[in-house]
């Protein structure tokens, strides 16, 4: 029960942390307007909050496990032991510290509070490599390991971000998607498709540094065979079909709204687009479980 309480966790970590630093960004690089157009203060309230609960509760976990006890028996002196003693304690407090400061942004207007929340969420949001394997490598190894999963973090929630920014754009009832709001959508589709083409080459190289120094090349013929490679062929299977949506949505979809805005069917290029995201959205949650799931897995051991 508490190897499934830390992956959900660590999920719903990834996934609060993602979209606090993911909608900052996409607001400072989307076109102007965009950020008055959405929710960003709900967004980054929910997304403080919902962190500092979930890294209390990381926390709690961890202290357990380390300590061989229920979660009921951890005591404050094994609480202190992990904060002050490990670097993941240290990290943790750099992340209670940044989602304050987050929490703080939301009471900023809208293009000021982005530029804020950018710089907390993403300290918040590099702090959960020390969670995972790479923090576990040393020397040189471990800078280059621990380098390559915070790049990776970034740039997953800069294309999480993004893509829940452009599904709320999208989402407000066809009566209030006129003429200017479509402008203001097809100017952000065609924003991220440059930027996203960055995060997405950032995700393969990291994703292939980390590869090799978990895996290397003697394993990848046993991923089959272990849990650990299961549920990476599964992450990468998710990413490609992410890709295949984000290509049909660059070269098809935001065409199409573009010459929405001159025929006049909105509704069909909208309804087109909400769906498209949707799934990319699902898929990019998706592989969120899976990373959680990953996390705590032995690479080598697992079965």
């Amino acid at each position: 029960m508490t190897d499934q309480l830390a992956v959900a966790v660590r999920f719903a970590l990834y996934l609060v942390l993602m979209i606090g630093f993911g909608t900052a960004a996409f607001a400072l690089h989307a076109p102007r307007g965009t950020a008055d157009a959405l929710p960003l203060r709900r967004l980054f309230v929910a997304s403080a909050l919902g962190g500092l609960v979930l890294s209390i509760a990381g926390l709690m976990i961890l202290a357990a496990g380390m300590a061989g006890v229920a979660l009921s028996e951890v005591d404050r002196a094994t609480v202190m032991s992990v904060l002050t003693g490990t670097a993941t304690g240290m990290a943790w407090i750099v992340r209670m510290t940044a989602l304050c400061g987050l929490l703080v942004m939301a009471c900023f207007p809208a293009r000021i509070a982005a530029a804020g929340a950018a710089v907390s969420g993403a300290l918040a949001l590099a702090t959960l490599a020390w969670a995972g394997h790479g923090a576990a490598d040393e020397g040189v190894t471990g800078q280059v390991h621990l380098g390559a999963d915070i790049a990776h973090l970034l740039a997953a929630g800069i294309w999480l971000g993004a893509l829940l920014g452009l599904l709320l754009l999208l989402a407000r009832p066809m009566s209030r998607i006129d003429a200017a709001h479509v402008d203001l959508s097809h100017r952000a589709l065609q924003g991220f498709s440059r930027v996203g083409t960055i995060a997405v080459a950032t995700i393969v190289v990291t994703g292939a540094v980390s590869g090799w120094l978990l895996v290397g090349p003697a394993g990848v013929p046993r991923l089959g065979s272990t849990l650990y490679g299961r549920l990476l062929l599964a992450k990468i299977a998710l990413f490609v079909v992410m890709l295949a949506f984000a290509w049909g949505n660059r070269f098809r979809l935001t065409p199409a709204l573009d010459r929405a805005r001159d025929d006049g069917d909105r509704a069909s290029a909208v309804a087109a687009l909400r769906w498209s995201l949707a799934l990319e959205t699902g898929c990019a949650v998706a592989v969120l479980g899976l990373v959680a799931w990953l996390g705590t897995l032995d690479p080598i051991a697992s079965s």
